[in-house]
């Protein structure tokens, strides 16, 4: 997977504000092609392991709390350069200091509630991707 995939989650606020046919849509017009994809909803254990890298941090409870609230679209994503090229196609974790165009300028309300997770390097999108997609299910 090195190099060439990455993973992504369509977050509560942008699932329940509409936004997953547009958001889906600009990842497509910017080359990446979709290898797996489901609509599903974390559990708190599940977002308890996923974002267990925060833990200490003083956010991780609100994080865990906002993260299953509702349903959200985990995907891997495939291109080359994927990891690199989706995190510029998302923007700043900040909706405020992201550039204009991208998704979280566009989708995101806040630090915490901003529409996508994106990989951040090429181990973690492999290790994300298998927490939410057995390989069978990705193409």
């Amino acid at each position: 997977m090195s190099g060439k995939r990455t993973f992504t989650m369509i977050k509560p606020d942008a699932v329940e504000n509409g936004h997953i046919g547009a958001i889906l849509e600009q990842i497509a017009t910017a080359g990446f092609r979709i290898v797996a994809m489901k609509l599903t909803q974390m559990t708190k254990n599940d977002a308890e392991q996923f974002y267990a890298i925060h833990k200490e941090r003083p956010f991780f409870g609100e994080l865990v709390e906002f993260m299953t609230r509702g349903p959200i679209v985990a995907a891997v994503l495939e291109k080359e350069n994927a990891v690199e090229d989706f995190r510029t196609l998302i923007g700043a974790t900040n909706p405020a200091e992201a550039a204009e165009g991208t998704i979280r300028k566009k989708y995101a309300t806040s630090i915490g509630e901003n529409a996508v997770h994106g990989s951040d390097s090429d181990e973690n999108a492999e290790i994300e991707a298998a927490f939410h997609f057995a390989g069978r299910e990705q193409f």
